[in-house]
């Protein structure tokens, strides 16, 4: 079995250049056939698991959520062209790690050269949105975040702070100081709806923002997103939702719909969209973005 580890230095403030010795001593230990490139550039991730993806068996995504996002995108690319393309595994040694947690890879370097020691092969579902800066598309593996999510996210990529609790002080300032809500309109597969929409989250995976359970009934091998509507509130009740979002309670809230769908396109009627996938800036002031579904796309290594 040929491995190869694609390593992001800059993830986790570090901590990817800082796994590099470790990965190579657990290789020399394990007797893998297995090679190791780190990434020099954005989107170099990108160009070499669609260049190497015929050369291995295994790609190892070692960093964060955009690490991965970066391999998936090289991987959907390859196999867009026809080729044959290997499974995905995840090394989490980033800041949110939601991917890799949906996916059930749990955090840290051995434990997670463990699961490649001892795993399953399963499918999932793969997202690719168009619109912004991506008219082409854009794959992503856990999530797209539009409205207050994305700014949280823009926020905390910006913050000193590192882990769930950047994401956190990102969402008190976003709610202070950043946000107004767009009025949307969202055309899901069975309806249309014109909403005042704080933010609109389309899942694969259940989990955002290192610890945000954005949809915590989401499967990513449905061939379905699960979309979670948080209606505008006033300032004052933001605060007041938080909790629930890191429960995965939401759904008891008046102001917060789900909806699920194979495709969703999203128009800002008023105001802007800001939009992320999988961490990653769609756009800033998007007016229009698509959305669909790509039932079990990718195979990916997971625990057995």
């Amino acid at each position: 079995m040929r491995i190869l580890f694609i390593v992001n230095p800059i993830s986790g403030r570090g901590a990817g250049e800082r796994a590099i010795p470790h990965i190579q001593k657990l290789i020399d230990q394990n007797r893998l056939n297995a090679a190791i490139i780190v990434t020099q550039y954005p989107a170099h991730a990108i160009e070499i698991a669609s260049k190497k993806a015929s050369e291995f068996d295994i790609l190892v995504a070692t960093g964060g959520d955009g690490t991965s996002n970066e391999v998936i995108n090289g991987l959907m690319q390859a196999k867009s062209q026809g080729s044959q393309i290997p499974a995905l595994g995840v090394l989490s040694v980033g800041r949110g790690n939601d991917f890799a947690f949906g996916i059930g890879v749990p955090k840290g370097l051995e434990k997670g050269f463990e699961v490649l020691l001892n795993h399953q092969v399963r499918s999932i579902d793969i997202g690719l949105i168009q619109g912004g800066d991506y008219p082409q598309g854009r794959y992503f593996g856990n999530g797209v975040g539009i409205g207050f999510d994305a700014v949280v996210g823009f926020v905390a990529a910006r913050s000193r702070l590192t882990g769930f609790l950047s994401y956190i002080v990102a969402a008190i300032k976003t709610a202070f100081i950043y946000f107004t809500a767009p009025t949307l309109e969202l055309q899901l597969d069975h309806k249309t709806q014109t909403i005042s929409a704080l933010m609109v989250s389309v899942m694969n995976g259940r989990r955002m923002g290192g610890g945000f359970l954005m949809a915590p009934r989401a499967l990513n091998n449905d061939g379905l997103f699960d979309v979670c509507i948080a209606q505008e509130v006033p300032k004052a009740q933001i605060f007041a939702l938080i909790p629930h979002f890191i429960r995965g309670s939401q759904i008891s809230q008046k102001s917060v719909l789900f909806e699920q769908t194979k495709t969703l396109q999203v128009t800002a009627l008023k105001g802007s969209l800001p939009i992320h996938a999988d961490g990653e800036t769609i756009c800033t002031e998007g007016k229009s973005a698509s959305i669909q579904n790509l039932a079990n796309a990718l195979q990916v290594i997971v625990p057995k």
